[in-house]
C-alpha cells in the first residue's frame, strides 16, 4: 500500500499518515513511482494541514470515488474527522497539461541540453503551482494547508491519474 507515517511529535496541525487508496491507483512508470515516493516522504517531513474546529494530527486517505477526488481525513488514532469529495472538473485541464509537460521533461532529461531541461522544468513548476492554488481554493473553509503541502498533495492527486 502506498502509505507513509511519521512526524507525530511535530504538533497537531499536520498530517502524520498519507495513503493513496489502492483501488484508485495504478502503478506508474519508474519516474512516476519515484515522484510519488518523494512526495509521500516530503509531505510527512514537513506539512501544515488542519481541519477547522478539529484537533489533529491527522491521517489522510486520497482516492477517487465516482470520478471525484476523496479526502478521507481521520485523527492519527483513526477517529473519523470528515470525508470531503471534490469535483475533478477544475483540475482536468491542468492534469492533462501537467501530464504532457512531465512526459516532455522525463524525455528531455535523457537527451536535451541543460537550458532546454530548465525551460521545460519552469513550465512544469508553473503548472504545479497553478494546480496547488486551485486545490487550496477548493478546500477553503474545509481544510487549511500551506503552499508546499498543497503542491505535494497535487503530486499525489496526479499520481491517481497515472495509467497502469
Amino acid at each position: 500500500m502506498a502509505d507513509k507515517e511519521r512526524g507525530a511529535d511535530k504538533g497537531p496541525n499536520r498530517l502524520v499518515s498519507v495513503t493513496l487508496d489502492e483501488s484508485s491507483i495504478a502503478r506508474g512508470n519508474p519516474d512516476q513511482e519515484h515522484e510519488r515516493a518523494i512526495a509521500l516522504y516530503d509531505i510527512l517531513e514537513g506539512n501544515s494541514f488542519s481541519v477547522p474546529d478539529r484537533e489533529g494530527p491527522y491521517s489522510l486517505v486520497l482516492g477517487l470515488v465516482e470520478n471525484k477526488l476523496s479526502f478521507a481525513i481521520s485523527t492519527a488514532d483513526g477517529q473519523p474527522v470528515m470525508t470531503h469529495l471534490l469535483s475533478l472538473s477544475p483540475f482536468r485541464r491542468v492534469i492533462r497539461d501537467y501530464e504532457m509537460i512531465c512526459e516532455s521533461y522525463y524525455n528531455a532529461i535523457r537527451t536535451a541540453s541543460p537550458s532546454q531541461i530548465e525551460a521545460i522544468d519552469m513550465g512544469r513548476r508553473g503548472l504545479h503551482n497553478e494546480a496547488s492554488e486551485t486545490l487550496k481554493q477548493r478546500l477553503d473553509g474545509k481544510v487549511d494547508l500551506d503552499h508546499d503541502t498543497a503542491r505535494r498533495l497535487f503530486t499525489l492527486i496526479f499520481a491517481l491519474h497515472w495509467k497502469g
